[in-house]
C-alpha cells in the first residue's frame, strides 16, 4: 500500500504519517511535508525521485505527473493490467490539504504572493483521489486522521466510509475555488462578479426548520459560531437563531454600552442603555412586556445571580437568554425553567461577525448587496431644519433611536426616551400605521411618551406622522429626508416646537 502526504497545515501530520507507516504505508511526501516526515524518522520518498522528475518553475509542478494520477486514478478491478504495462503503481491513500490562499490575502496586498498561494496540484490530487474513491482513501481534514487509521486498522474503511470522505474532498476544493474567485471579483469587480458563491460550514442540525416539517441547520462563514457560541442549557431552535441574529446586532451596537435588547420574531420589543444591565432589563421589558413573554433577550455583559432572580420571576418568561458571559450561579437559578435556553458568546461583550455583505433568497436565485451600517457620525453630522435645536439628552436619544430603527423591519418608527425604547411600529405598509401602532401600544401599556425622540429609518412622505408624534408630547425627531413634501412636514415640526434632523441616509430593513 502507498500513501500520498502532502499538506500545508501539518498539525498532526507526523502522527498520522506514523500510525500510516505502522499499518505497511509506503510514504510518498512533497516539499515541506516530506522534510518534516524524515526529520522525525518515517522512511519517506520524496514524489520527484519516485516520478524521476524533478519539481520545476519554483515548485509550480511538483505532483502532476502521470505516476502520481495514474497511480490514484485506475480502476483496480479493470485498469490494473493497462497500469502495468505502463509501470504505474497504486497509490491508495491520498491526504493533502491546500496551500493557505485565506491566510494569504488576510497578511498581505502583495498580488504576486497571492498568486503564488493559489494551489495546484492540490486540489488536482484531491479531485482524482475522490473521483476514485472507492479504491482510494482521501484525506482533507486533519481531524479525520485518528478516525481514518483506525478504520483500515479494523478493515472497515467501507464504501460508505470513503464515500463520506470523498464528500468532505469536494467540498474542501469547492470552497478553496469559491474564495479564490470571491477574492479575485472583490478585488476587480467591487464584489459584484458574474458569479458570486456562498459557502459555509455546518455547526449543527437543528430540530426542525422554521415549521417542524422543515429540515434546517446553521452554518457558519470562517468560525464564527465555532468560537463565539456555547450552549449552556437547552438547544437552539432554526427560529431562536434567527431571533438571536436580531437581539445581538442591537445590543452590541453600542460597543461597551450595558445594553439590553428584547426581540420577538426578529423584531425588538424592548431596548434600554441604563447605568447597569439589570436597569438597563427592567427599563427594556417597560415597552412591551406582553410581546416579549417567550421572547429573546440578548445582554451586552455578563449574565449575573442578581440579573438572573429578576429574570426569573413570576409572570416573566424569556425562551432564550444569549449574553456574552453567564455565571455559574446565574445558570443554577434556571435550573428550574426546562423552556428557558441559556447561550454565551464566553466573550466580555458581545460580538458581531459585520461581514461586508449580505443576501437573501427570492424564488430562483437571491439578492446580494453591501452590508448596511449606521456609521458612527451619521446622528452627530445630521443637519437641523427646524427653529428648534435638540439638547444632549435629546441627541442621545437620537443616536439610540437611530440605531434601532435601522435594525428593524421597515416600515417602522421608533420613540426612544431616556436611552430606553418607549414605543416602536414596525413591518408596517404605511409608515402613519406603524406611528399609530406603536402610540396605540404604549397608550396600552400606560407609557408616558411626552418628551421623547422619534426615528423613521426613511423619510415621512406627509406630515400625518408628525402630527402623531405631536399628540404624545414628541420633541425631536429624526429621518433622512428627501420626501417630495419635506417642507410640510418641517412646517408641521416647526408650528410644534420640535426639534428635526435629516440624516441624508435611509436605512431600509425589507
Amino acid at each position: 500500500m502507498r500513501a500520498l502526504i502532502s499538506v500545508s497545515d501539518k498539525d498532526g501530520v507526523v502522527e498520522f504519517a506514523k500510525k500510516l507507516e505502522n499499518l505497511g504505508f509506503k510514504i510518498l511526501s512533497t516539499g515541506g511535508t516530506y522534510n518534516l516526515l524524515v526529520k522525525n524518522g518515517i522512511k519517506a520518498t520524496e514524489v520527484s525521485e519516485y516520478t524521476k522528475s524533478p519539481e520545476m518553475f519554483e515548485g509550480r509542478v511538483k505532483t502532476l505527473h502521470p505516476k502520481i494520477h495514474g497511480g490514484i486514478l485506475f480502476k483496480r478491478d479493470t485498469q490494473s493490467k493497462e497500469a502495468k504495462e505502463n509501470k504505474i503503481k497504486s497509490i491508495d491513500l491520498v491526504c493533502v490539504n491546500l496551500y493557505p490562499f485565506k491566510e494569504t490575502i488576510q497578511k498581505t496586498d502583495d498580488f504576486d504572493e497571492i498568486i503564488e498561494n493559489i494551489d495546484i496540484g492540490g486540489p488536482t490530487m484531491v479531485r482524482s483521489a475522490a473521483k476514485n474513491f472507492k479504491d482510494v482513501l482521501i484525506v482533507t481534514d486533519k481531524n479525520d486522521y485518528n478516525t481514518v487509521a483506525e478504520k483500515i486498522a479494523a478493515k472497515a474503511d467501507d464504501y460508505e466510509f470513503r464515500r463520506n470522505l470523498m464528500i468532505k474532498a469536494y467540498e474542501h476544493t469547492a470552497s478553496y475555488d469559491s474564495m479564490i474567485a470571491n477574492y479575485m471579483n472583490e478585488r476587480f469587480n467591487g464584489g459584484f462578479g458574474a458569479k458570486k458563491f456562498i459557502f459555509g460550514k455546518k455547526v449543527f442540525d437543528t430540530r426542525y426548520g422554521e415549521n417542524p416539517h422543515q429540515k434546517g441547520a446553521l452554518y457558519e462563514f470562517e468560525d464564527f459560531f465555532s468560537k463565539n457560541f456555547k450552549a449552556l442549557k437547552g438547544e437552539a431552535s432554526f427560529n431562536n437563531l434567527t431571533d438571536m441574529n436580531g437581539a445581538v446586532l442591537l445590543a452590541a451596537s453600542f460597543g461597551n454600552a450595558p445594553a439590553v435588547a428584547i426581540c420577538k420574531h426578529a423584531n425588538p420589543c424592548g431596548f434600554a442603555i441604563k447605568e447597569n444591565l439589570l436597569s438597563s432589563y427592567k427599563e427594556a421589558l417597560k415597552c412591551d412586556p406582553v410581546s416579549a413573554y417567550g421572547g429573546v433577550i440578548a445582554i451586552n455583559g455578563t449574565l449575573d445571580k442578581e440579573l438572573a432572580l429578576e429574570l426569573h420571576k413570576k409572570g416573566t418568561f424569556m425562551e432564550v437568554i444569549i449574553a456574552a458571559n453567564v455565571t455559574d450561579e446565574a445558570l443554577e437559578v434556571f435550573s428550574d425553567k426546562k423552556r428557558t435556553k441559556i447561550f454565551t458568546q464566553n466573550s466580555e461583550f458581545l460580538l458581531r461577525s459585520d461581514e461586508k455583505f449580505n443576501f437573501k433568497h427570492v424564488d430562483g436565485g437571491f439578492v446580494y448587496q453591501e452590508r448596511d451600517f449606521v456609521k458612527s457620525d451619521e446622528v452627530t453630522n445630521a443637519k437641523c431644519v427646524t427653529k428648534r435645536r435638540a439638547g444632549e439628552s435629546e441627541i442621545n436619544d437620537m443616536k439610540i433611536a437611530w440605531q434601532l430603527a435601522a435594525l428593524t423591519k421597515s416600515n417602522c418608527v421608533v420613540y426612544v426616551k431616556n436611552s430606553a425604547l418607549v414605543a416602536i411600529g414596525m413591518g408596517m405598509t404605511s409608515r402613519v400605521d406603524a406611528a399609530r401602532a406603536a402610540v396605540a401600544k404604549a397608550k396600552d401599556m400606560g407609557i408616558d411618551l411626552n418628551g421623547c425622540v422619534l426615528a423613521s429609518e426613511a423619510f415621512f412622505p406627509f406630515k400625518d406622522s408628525i402630527e402623531i408624534a405631536n399628540e404624545v408630547g414628541v420633541k425631536t425627531v429624526i429621518e433622512p429626508g428627501g420626501s417630495i413634501r419635506d417642507d410640510e412636514v418641517i412646517e408641521a415640526a416647526d408650528s410644534f416646537g420640535m426639534a428635526m434632523y435629516f440624516t441624508g441616509i435611509r436605512h431600509f430593513l425589507h
